[in-house]
């Protein structure tokens, strides 16, 4: 008999035009005195601006100095402003960088500490900081409904994992109607991070029944409506299908953690600049192809493949290569700007914790070799 424990501490209120619910939430949490923590491109769209207005005064202030990939700079800024204005809630408004940054700022802020302390394991985040509600305007991440927080040490030079059951969230507000301004490349790379997620939680020896269940449906809406999403950027039906895949793979994934393709995508964001979605999707077939044709979950992947209406999971992954050549993602070594001479270094950077989530044991050799099979021939 197996044994399972599935946890989901976040309310998820879904559906589109749910942000203008936003006055109501907050009141009946009786929450005053917040930060929005926002995307520069949603104060730039007026959006930001509009969420604070019609907070009847309850959000005193507006943070945005958040870069892609966010740093722990920003975060102490962000959290240096919740101090200042003596922040007893905060809202995230934006896609995964704001996200990792507001969840660790709202812990943050309570310490005297930088977010550089908790980063390197220092210091532990032993207590929940103040509420945060999370808003996303990408389908992506998830981070609205997981423990995890990616953040950037420019000067230690390391992109690492803060996770905690106290960076939760207390609530997510997901309305598909703010995803419908992201740029097809942010679409692209977004959905892909979608799929990593949900692929990698369905073969990670953490998965169970509970997270195989939300991993199918999210990888089987992915397929079904990310090019429609891509293609069509208006298409309200894909983008409401593209934030439930986003939510549904978060589900999956704030349980059983990512495995290699995310492990590999650190070094390809951080070296080479390529968009953590892009990163992921850059070896995510590659590693399904693996995984389904030897090691112990070869069985459930071909099932898998054939029930989401692939003869089997070859096809499923030429699927994958063929979307990512049509979005315009990164397919070879060429392309991402990877010299042979670089394969060591990357391969080396490559060994994050989620690799031994994988469950082929992946060495230094295989992959290097799967790395080279990415060149063009």
């Amino acid at each position: 008999m197996e044994n399972f424990y599935y946890k989901q501490p976040v309310p998820i209120d879904f559906g589109f035009g749910k942000l203008s619910r936003m006055p109501e939430i907050l009141a009946q949490m009786n929450l005053d005195r917040g930060l929005l923590i926002s995307a520069p491109s949603m104060v730039r769209a007026g959006i930001a601006q509009r969420v604070m207005e019609q907070s009847g005064g309850r959000i005193i202030g507006v943070f945005s100095d958040i870069q892609p990939n966010p740093t722990v700079l920003n975060t102490d800024a962000c959290a240096a402003m919740l101090r200042k204005d003596k922040c007893t809630f905060a809202i995230a408004l934006g896609g995964g960088s704001v996200m990792d940054c507001a969840k660790a700022a709202c812990f943050v802020a309570g310490t005297p500490y930088s977010a550089a302390d908790f980063l390197s394991g220092e210091r532990k985040i032993d207590h929940a900081g103040i509420p945060l509600i999370a808003v996303p305007t990408t389908s992506g991440t998830a981070s609205e409904v997981t423990t995890a927080s990616v953040l950037t040490d420019t000067e230690r030079g390391v992109k690492a994992l803060l996770a905690s059951d106290y960076l939760y969230p207390v609530y997510a507000l997901v309305d598909p109607e703010l995803t419908m301004t992201c740029p097809p490349r942010v679409t692209a790379a977004s959905g892909f991070d979608v799929l990593a997620h949900s692929l990698e939680a369905y073969y990670g020896k953490k998965h169970q029944p509970l997270t195989d269940l939300a991993a199918e449906r999210a990888a089987t809406l992915v397929f079904d409506y990310l090019l429609t999403a891509y293609r069509e950027p208006d298409n309200q039906e894909a983008r409401a299908k593209m934030s439930e895949a986003s939510v549904t793979a978060g589900l999956a994934f704030g349980i059983t953690q990512t495995a290699a393709a995310h492990a590999c995508s650190y070094p390809l964001t951080q070296d080479y600049g390529i968009p953590h979605g892009d990163a992921c999707a850059f070896t995510l077939p590659s590693f399904w192809r693996l995984n389904s044709s030897e090691g112990p979950e070869t069985e459930r992947l071909q099932a898998f493949s054939k029930r989401l209406g692939f003869k089997d999971s070859a096809a499923l992954a030429d699927r994958m290569d063929m979307m990512k050549r049509e979005m315009k993602l990164h397919t070879t070594l060429e392309e991402a700007g990877i010299n042979s001479a670089d394969l060591d270094d990357l391969v080396s950077k490559s060994f994050a914790p989620n690799m031994s989530n994988n469950p082929v044991e992946i060495t230094k050799e295989r992959l290097k070799s799967i790395y080279q099979n990415l060149s063009e021939k």
